[in-house]
Protein backbone atom coordinates (compact mmCIF):
# COMPACT_ATOMS: atom_id res chain seq x y z
CA UNK A 1 0.00 0.00 0.00
CA UNK A 2 2.90 2.67 0.82
CA UNK A 3 4.55 2.00 -2.49
CA UNK A 4 1.41 2.40 -4.52
CA UNK A 5 1.02 6.00 -2.40
CA UNK A 6 4.17 6.54 -3.22
CA UNK A 7 4.23 5.50 -6.76
CA UNK A 8 1.09 8.15 -7.07
CA UNK A 9 2.89 11.17 -5.17
CA UNK A 10 6.14 10.61 -7.72
CA UNK A 11 3.40 10.30 -11.04
CA UNK A 12 1.40 13.39 -9.42
CA UNK A 13 5.14 15.25 -9.32
CA UNK A 14 6.72 13.97 -12.41
CA UNK A 15 3.46 15.16 -14.60
CA UNK A 16 3.24 18.58 -13.07
CA UNK A 17 6.96 19.53 -13.49
CA UNK A 18 6.88 18.25 -17.11
CA UNK A 19 3.51 19.80 -18.26
CA UNK A 20 3.35 21.89 -20.96
CA UNK A 21 3.41 25.65 -19.54
CA UNK A 22 3.84 24.21 -15.98
CA UNK A 23 7.78 23.24 -14.15
CA UNK A 24 10.35 22.85 -15.93
CA UNK A 25 8.35 22.47 -19.34
CA UNK A 26 9.04 26.50 -20.59
CA UNK A 27 6.10 28.55 -21.44
CA UNK A 28 7.87 29.37 -24.61
CA UNK A 29 8.12 25.50 -25.27
CA UNK A 30 5.64 25.05 -29.10
CA UNK A 31 3.27 22.60 -27.91
CA UNK A 32 1.82 19.58 -31.01
CA UNK A 33 -0.75 20.22 -32.04
CA UNK A 34 -3.35 17.48 -34.24
CA UNK A 35 -3.89 18.22 -37.42
CA UNK A 36 -7.02 17.09 -39.52
CA UNK A 37 -7.08 15.88 -42.69
CA UNK A 38 -10.21 17.46 -44.98
CA UNK A 39 -12.31 15.05 -44.65
CA UNK A 40 -11.79 14.58 -40.86
CA UNK A 41 -12.49 18.37 -40.70
CA UNK A 42 -15.80 18.53 -43.23
CA UNK A 43 -16.66 15.36 -41.01
CA UNK A 44 -17.23 17.47 -37.73
CA UNK A 45 -18.29 20.51 -39.91
CA UNK A 46 -21.37 18.74 -41.02
CA UNK A 47 -22.29 17.16 -37.87
CA UNK A 48 -22.21 20.18 -36.68
CA UNK A 49 -24.10 22.18 -39.53
CA UNK A 50 -21.33 24.38 -40.55
CA UNK A 51 -21.26 24.73 -43.89
CA UNK A 52 -18.50 25.49 -46.56
CA UNK A 53 -18.12 27.12 -49.79
CA UNK A 54 -15.01 27.74 -52.35
CA UNK A 55 -15.06 30.18 -54.86
CA UNK A 56 -13.24 27.83 -56.96
CA UNK A 57 -15.71 24.77 -56.51
CA UNK A 58 -12.35 23.12 -54.78
CA UNK A 59 -10.62 21.53 -52.24
CA UNK A 60 -7.08 21.67 -53.01
CA UNK A 61 -4.55 23.51 -50.53
CA UNK A 62 -2.04 24.20 -53.12
CA UNK A 63 -5.03 26.58 -55.22
CA UNK A 64 -5.97 30.02 -53.65
CA UNK A 65 -8.94 29.67 -55.47
CA UNK A 66 -10.11 26.71 -53.27
CA UNK A 67 -11.47 25.93 -49.45
CA UNK A 68 -9.12 23.21 -48.27
CA UNK A 69 -9.34 21.85 -44.63
CA UNK A 70 -5.98 19.93 -44.82
CA UNK A 71 -3.54 20.60 -41.93
CA UNK A 72 -5.87 22.14 -40.11
CA UNK A 73 -5.57 22.23 -36.01
CA UNK A 74 -8.08 20.31 -34.31
CA UNK A 75 -8.58 22.59 -31.93
CA UNK A 76 -9.78 25.58 -34.65
CA UNK A 77 -12.39 23.16 -36.62
CA UNK A 78 -13.71 22.54 -32.65
CA UNK A 79 -13.50 26.61 -32.15
CA UNK A 80 -15.54 27.10 -35.80
CA UNK A 81 -18.40 24.61 -34.10
CA UNK A 82 -18.07 26.09 -30.34
CA UNK A 83 -18.95 29.09 -32.61
CA UNK A 84 -21.60 27.62 -34.25
CA UNK A 85 -23.46 26.08 -31.21
CA UNK A 86 -22.51 29.31 -29.07
CA UNK A 87 -23.91 31.39 -31.44
CA UNK A 88 -26.82 29.87 -33.43
CA UNK A 89 -25.96 31.58 -36.64
CA UNK A 90 -25.87 29.86 -39.54
CA UNK A 91 -22.06 29.49 -39.93
CA UNK A 92 -20.47 29.35 -43.61
CA UNK A 93 -16.47 28.60 -43.94
CA UNK A 94 -14.81 30.98 -47.03
CA UNK A 95 -11.30 29.80 -46.54
CA UNK A 96 -9.44 27.78 -44.21
CA UNK A 97 -5.55 26.61 -44.86
CA UNK A 98 -5.47 26.72 -48.71
CA UNK A 99 -2.40 29.23 -50.22
CA UNK A 100 -2.98 32.73 -50.67
CA UNK A 101 -3.74 33.73 -47.31
CA UNK A 102 -1.18 36.03 -45.14
CA UNK A 103 1.91 34.17 -43.42
CA UNK A 104 2.96 33.71 -40.26
CA UNK A 105 3.18 31.35 -37.50
CA UNK A 106 -0.65 31.30 -36.35
CA UNK A 107 -1.89 31.92 -40.16
CA UNK A 108 -4.20 30.10 -42.67
CA UNK A 109 -1.97 27.84 -43.86
CA UNK A 110 -0.84 26.67 -40.17
CA UNK A 111 -4.27 25.70 -39.23
CA UNK A 112 -4.90 28.66 -36.62
CA UNK A 113 -7.50 30.51 -39.13
CA UNK A 114 -10.88 30.26 -40.68
CA UNK A 115 -12.94 33.04 -42.61
CA UNK A 116 -16.67 33.17 -42.13
CA UNK A 117 -19.00 34.55 -44.24
CA UNK A 118 -20.79 37.64 -42.53
CA UNK A 119 -24.28 37.27 -42.09
CA UNK A 120 -26.44 39.82 -39.54
CA UNK A 121 -26.72 36.93 -36.93
CA UNK A 122 -22.82 36.13 -36.78
CA UNK A 123 -21.83 40.05 -36.63
CA UNK A 124 -24.20 40.56 -33.99
CA UNK A 125 -22.86 37.86 -32.05
CA UNK A 126 -19.40 38.81 -32.38
CA UNK A 127 -20.06 42.52 -31.39
CA UNK A 128 -22.03 41.70 -28.42
CA UNK A 129 -20.15 38.57 -27.01
CA UNK A 130 -17.09 39.54 -27.09
CA UNK A 131 -14.84 42.48 -26.14
CA UNK A 132 -13.35 45.06 -29.00
CA UNK A 133 -9.94 45.09 -28.94
CA UNK A 134 -8.84 47.88 -31.62
CA UNK A 135 -7.64 47.59 -35.09
CA UNK A 136 -5.25 45.01 -36.30
CA UNK A 137 -2.01 46.39 -37.79
CA UNK A 138 -4.05 46.43 -41.20
CA UNK A 139 -6.20 48.03 -40.17
CA UNK A 140 -9.43 46.02 -39.44
CA UNK A 141 -11.42 46.00 -36.05
CA UNK A 142 -10.89 43.28 -33.77
CA UNK A 143 -13.31 41.60 -31.04
CA UNK A 144 -11.57 39.22 -28.11
CA UNK A 145 -13.39 35.98 -26.86
CA UNK A 146 -12.68 35.16 -23.39
CA UNK A 147 -10.78 32.29 -24.91
CA UNK A 148 -8.09 34.49 -26.20
CA UNK A 149 -9.19 33.76 -29.98
CA UNK A 150 -9.67 36.81 -32.07
CA UNK A 151 -12.27 37.61 -34.98
CA UNK A 152 -11.14 40.15 -37.32
CA UNK A 153 -13.63 42.23 -39.48
CA UNK A 154 -12.34 42.31 -43.00
CA UNK A 155 -15.07 43.82 -44.71
CA UNK A 156 -16.78 40.85 -46.44
CA UNK A 157 -15.54 38.08 -44.14
CA UNK A 158 -14.80 37.31 -40.90
CA UNK A 159 -11.20 36.33 -40.48
CA UNK A 160 -10.70 34.15 -37.15
CA UNK A 161 -8.06 33.17 -35.10
CA UNK A 162 -8.14 30.52 -33.27
CA UNK A 163 -5.41 29.86 -30.41
CA UNK A 164 -8.54 27.67 -28.51
CA UNK A 165 -11.08 25.51 -29.19
CA UNK A 166 -13.47 27.97 -27.28
CA UNK A 167 -15.16 30.95 -29.12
Amino acid sequence: MRVRTVMSTLTLVGTALFAPGVGLAASTDAFAVTKLTHAQATAMFSAAGITWSSSGGCSNRNVSTCTSFDQLNQATAQGAVTLKHASGCAVNITGGTETGHASGTYSHWNGYKLDYGKNTCLTNYVHNSFSYIGLRGDGYPQWQAASGNIYADEGTHWDALYYSCGC
